[in-house]
């Protein structure tokens, strides 16, 4: 016997939030083929939503499941985040289903198959949703189906997910003002492409404080973007270098790693000739030759952060979307020191 609505507003109800035709819904309602596993997925979870009972044949009980959504493991700080998240997901009563870019998977590709799989929500870190001129399709699809998610630092304006982010004014702030007081003046910035978010946040906020601190803006000619990559860094730093820097921020630890190496291919010595801060504190920074000086991201409060806002939309709560900021730590190690002494001109 097929199932039917109370009333076929219901059906349009559920069709508009689902983004399908109301005969789709009525296909998936009455177990007829020929859908696939995604518009089904979407269509039930519509229907959980708005607070539709689904049919006695589709009941099934939601997956203990979120998705957790990475670019890479490479960088030591997704590893570290993507623990924190497991660990505090596992003390709910939750499974983290972990999804890296660096396959043959899109990230639009990882969300379809995470709506398949039921999950309960999503956390994203790292993600399309930071870089301003991505695809943000399966975004805006979430947004549409309201699954419970969160985002791990900035995200383009029209996102409007509830975020959790470091504080890329006062981690800029710290770093400059460190170099600064160490009687650094040409300092350099290595930040990611020009649509990425977290760098426009990083320039705008190292504009600010270099220009408070010397009273004319920054030389544009100290500031690099790259590929957030240890050769990305090489490359950016050489140019840099060559600029005439004797400092340079990097919005990356790997960027900074291959500052480092840009400056002993040159002939220079870290920290005598020229210094090098780096952005997350990422596993094994003490441990480089030398000692990264480097910003440290708080992520074990981000990460249970991030987990707090997600179980709370889970549970029916609601979550405002306005950005949670939380405060960095520049911890200094040995790749800073004391500007180079500049040598007199003899008459």
């Amino acid at each position: 016997m097929s199932y039917n609505c109370n009333v076929a507003r219901n059906l349009a109800d559920v069709a508009k939030q689902a983004g399908v035709s109301e005969a789709t819904v009525s296909r998936v309602l009455n177990g007829k083929p020929g859908i696939s596993d995604a518009t089904r997925a979407a269509v039930l979870t519509a229907l959980d939503v708005i607070g539709y009972e689904r049919p006695t044949h589709l009941r099934v009980r939601r997956a203990r499941m979120v998705g957790l959504v990475v670019p890479e493991l490479q960088n030591p700080i997704f590893p570290a985040l993507a623990e924190v998240v497991g660990g505090a997901l596992a003390q709910r009563g939750f499974n983290a289903v972990l999804c890296t870019r660096t396959g043959s998977m899109s990230e639009a590709e990882y969300v379809e198959m995470l709506l398949e799989r039921q999950v309960s929500g999503m956390v994203f870190a790292g993600g399309q949703y930071a870089e301003a001129d991505a695809p943000h399709e399966h975004y805006l699809r979430l947004l549409k189906l309201r699954l419970p998610v969160v985002l791990v630092n900035a995200a383009a304006d029209h996102l409007d997910f509830p975020r959790v982010s470091t504080d890329d004014a006062a981690a800029m702030e710290q770093a400059y003002g460190h170099l600064a007081s160490l009687g650094h003046e040409r300092i350099g910035l290595i930040l990611g492409p020009p649509d990425h978010v977290p760098s426009r946040r990083k320039l705008a906020a190292f504009e600010d404080v270099a220009t408070k601190t010397v009273g004319i803006s920054p030389d544009p000619e100290l500031v690099e973007r790259t590929m957030f990559s240890l050769e990305g860094g090489h490359a950016a730093a050489t140019r840099l270098i060559r600029a005439g820097a004797t400092g340079i921020i990097c919005a990356s630890d790997p960027l900074a790693l291959g500052a480092i190496r840009a400056g002993r291919r040159a002939g220079l010595s870290v920290p005598a000739d020229i210094s090098v801060v780096g952005y997350d504190d990422s596993a094994f920074m003490s441990c480089t030759d030398p000692p990264l000086t480097t910003v440290r991201q708080p992520i074990e409060a981000i990460g249970r952060a991030a987990v707090a806002m997600l179980v709370s939309q889970i549970e029916g709560a609601e979550v405002s979307a306005e950005e949670l900021f939380f405060e960095p730590e520049i911890v200094a190690r040995g790749s800073t020191a004391a500007a180079p002494v500049k040598l007199a001109v003899g008459v």
